[in-house]
């Protein structure tokens, strides 16, 4: 079956229909551009034609082009990669441009057959790009769909004209929030920043009213009329060159210079406003090239498309179980967490016992959800009557009796062994014997915890991450006795709660922490060394990384690290890392000044009333002066990338990550690791393990053995290979 089919209307109009078999949502292969082609050549030769429009068969539009396939372009284009993607991007803009131009006289503009896109739903990517080259753009009033330009968070840019096409229709002020932010807009918002043309209730049929009635002038796009001026201004123009200076400046202070693609969809606007549009998309083209032929777009799709997506859908899921989705969830612990996990539940239609000590407690916990949504409701997300029907799925209450029923419960009391072990029996005296039991640990081990139950193979630790409304990521956690059935259970109450998961096995501090926690030490021991903390603060951001080493020690509160760093000392005696013992005495310090971080309005930083962060804390050269000779900027940036690398394939080394991919997915949307990268096993690939394995010898012997290059990694150098080359699923299999 075809992608796209052609049928002409007794009125005149044919209708180009796009849907794709046997897909949810239309995406675009290379298969559907030869077929669209196709189409439109027929459209344009067929005498009894007037005109046409471009919808779809599916409730929605599309969802964009198959990124697979973009994944693939560079592979697929031959021995000069760069010429063969180029190539293929100028057929695809012919295609467009056809459409544009609709068969009228290149001399008078006159002669053209009328094309509309209308669109019953969602339109990303090139599902926007395509409509883009229409003549109107016709949405139906659907406040569901949403339309835009998603690409800039996979690392590449609208390539197929969506740059330049926006920019020429919006100027590049306006549509800066949509090219670079990734920003989408339901039709009506998408109609009144003139993205789109109309909206319609039925908008095929105001499509084909239209084509009917289209002039010569209805057709022809202001950039192919004589004297077309840039809206907002061109780069030459006084207020042009003021927009595109602010853009240049905002798009460095937002990327730091580490996402190619923002800056090459920068580029492409700024050059093609200065020449005629058929230019203009050859040097989008060109940019659009560059990316593509750089490994952080490749990285960034494989990552945050293709291998997320994979692990949503149940990659790792255990093979020969049934259907787990949760119905009933009990939540232990009213707090921050167990309220935010409360929510996410009640939010995706699971009925939730939220239990804590004190009935106002609980109360506290399902007022926390109420607050989340009221946000949601001065957004015009959600509506007074969602907002009633996710509270009503939320009973707090300190009576375990109403756990019954529940067939998941999840812990999320303090980070007690005592006070758990006390909850777990608790529950386990009320559930049914096919409820599994999990705990929200972030480092207590799994093992460890399940002794307390009476049923270990069904006890499974989920950890969120904080917030919990916000935070995509959710690791679910294997005890050594955890049987198959709960991880399914855990992975399928994931899924219903949409967020990503990545399964791990037990260990201290599991994967993430694992990684956050020498990242974090790694720059408080740079304080006691005497780095100036700006310089330690501005490497991260260079580096890519949301927040400096400080700053997220601030956020995730000074007592907290206190307490851990007392913990592992106690667990771990003789073996404690001598680089923690030293990032301790800076933290011990501040937690006896009582600069315990955000929350405390003091901590490596100065906080106003509000809350908000002002300035690193003058006190810290004070009781640690700054070194007369600073460090070379490269070595901090080396240092604080790679102690949380180096933990990543330690944990793979060690088999508590089983799976490169959650590895690489995990990092990126748990504590923000380089998302340009694709994770820190793309990383390695991407600079290769033997340049790795040479700043490992060289911090090593500067820094200590925490730099110390892991076996596998050493190996991987001496045979040239790459973590993906021996450890992707398909190259493993």
């Amino acid at each position: 079956m075809a992608d796209f089919t052609y049928k002409l209307g007794a009125d005149g109009v044919a209708i180009i229909t796009w849907d794709v078999p046997d897909k949810s949502m239309n995406v675009l292969s290379m298969q559907g551009w030869a077929e669209l082609d196709a189409c439109i050549d027929q459209l344009l030769a067929d005498a009894g034609a007037k005109g046409g429009v471009i919808t779809s068969g599916k409730a929605d539009f599309a969802g964009g082009m198959d990124l697979n396939i973009i994944a693939k372009m560079k592979e697929a284009a031959g021995n000069n990669p760069a010429k063969g993607v180029f190539e293929g991007l100028m057929q695809i803009h012919g295609i467009l441009r056809k459409i544009e131009r609709a068969g009228m006289d290149p001399k008078t503009n006159k002669g053209g057959k009328p094309i509309v896109a209308a669109l019953p739903g969602t339109a990303l990517g090139i599902g926007l790009e395509i409509p883009l080259a229409c003549h109107r753009i016709i949405a139906a009033n659907n406040p569901k769909a949403k339309i835009g330009f998603p690409e800039i968070q996979v690392g590449i840019f609208p390539g197929a004209g969506g740059t330049t096409r926006l920019s020429r229709k919006l100027g590049l002020m306006a549509s800066s929030p949509f090219l670079l932010e990734a920003k989408l807009l339901d039709p009506a918002r998408a109609a009144a920043a003139g993205i789109i043309d109309e909206v319609a209730d039925d908008p095929v049929a105001a499509a084909r009213a239209w084509v009917l009635a289209a002039t010569d002038a209805d057709i022809l796009k202001p950039w192919d009329a004589k004297g077309f001026k840039m809206p907002g201004g061109a780069p030459y123009h006084p207020a042009g060159f003021m927009t595109f200076v602010g853009a240049s400046a905002m798009v460095h202070a937002n990327t730091n210079g580490v996402y190619p693609a923002a800056q090459a969809m920068l580029a492409a606007a700024y050059e093609g406003a200065l020449v005629p549009f058929d230019t203009a998309i050859r040097i989008e083209a060109r940019h659009f090239t560059s990316i593509l032929c750089n490994p952080t777009s490749s990285a960034m799709i494989r990552s945050l498309f293709i291998n997320k997506t994979a692990l949503e859908k149940g990659a790792v899921r255990p093979a020969g179980i049934g259907d787990e989705s949760v119905k009933k969830l009990g939540v232990l612990g009213a707090g921050m967490m167990g309220a935010g996990i409360a929510y996410v539940a009640a939010n995706a239609g699971i009925e939730v016992v939220l239990i804590d000590a004190e009935q106002a407690s609980a109360e506290r916990g399902k007022a926390h959800a109420a607050g989340i949504l009221d946000k949601g409701m001065q957004r015009k997300k959600v509506t007074a009557e969602k907002k009633e029907q996710v509270l009503a799925r939320i009973l707090p209450t300190t009576d375990y009796a109403a756990l019954a029923g529940c067939d998941l419960v999840i812990e999320a009391v303090f980070e007690d062994p005592g006070v758990k072990a006390e909850v777990t029996a608790k529950a386990e005296a009320v559930i049914g014997k096919g409820a599994v039991f999990a705990t929200n640990t972030s480092t207590l081990p799994i093992t460890s915890l399940a002794k307390a139950s009476s049923r270990p193979d069904d006890f499974i630790g989920i950890h969120f991450f904080s917030p919990v409304d916000k935070m995509a990521l959710v690791e679910i956690i294997k005890g050594k006795g955890t049987g198959d059935r709960a991880v399914a259970k855990a992975l399928d109450f994931v899924r219903q709660i949409r967020k990503t998961p990545i399964v791990v096995n037990d260990a201290r501090f599991f994967y993430a922490n694992r990684c956050i926690i020498p990242y974090i030490n790694e720059g408080v021991m740079m304080v006691a060394e005497g780095v100036n903390p700006a310089l330690i603060e501005h490497a991260a951001q260079q580096l890519g990384l949301p927040v400096g080493p400080l700053q997220l020690n601030d956020e995730t509160s000074i007592d907290l690290g206190v307490k851990i760093a007392k913990a592992t000392r106690a667990a771990m005696g003789a073996d404690y890392p001598e680089a923690a013992a030293r990032a301790d005495e800076v933290l011990f310090k501040l937690y006896e000044l009582g600069r315990l971080g955000r929350k405390s309005g003091a901590g490596y930083y100065d906080y106003d009333d509000k809350g908000k962060r002002r300035q690193l804390w003058p006190g810290l050269a004070e009781h640690w002066p700054q070194a007369a000779e600073q460090p070379d900027f490269a070595e901090v940036k080396n240092r604080l990338v790679m102690v949380q690398t180096l933990e990543a394939v330690r944990a793979f080394e060690q088999g508590v990550l089983t799976d490169i991919r959650e590895g690489d997915v995990g990092a990126i949307l748990g504590w923000g690791y380089l998302p340009w990268s694709g994770g820190p096993f793309s990383w390695l690939d991407m600079i290769g393990a033997a340049k790795a394995v040479e700043l490992c010898d060289s911090l090593e012997a500067a820094h200590g053995a925490r730099f110390k290059a892991p076996a596998l990694l050493r190996e991987l150098a001496e045979k040239g290979e790459g973590f993906y080359t021996r450890f992707a699923p398909a190259a493993a299999a």
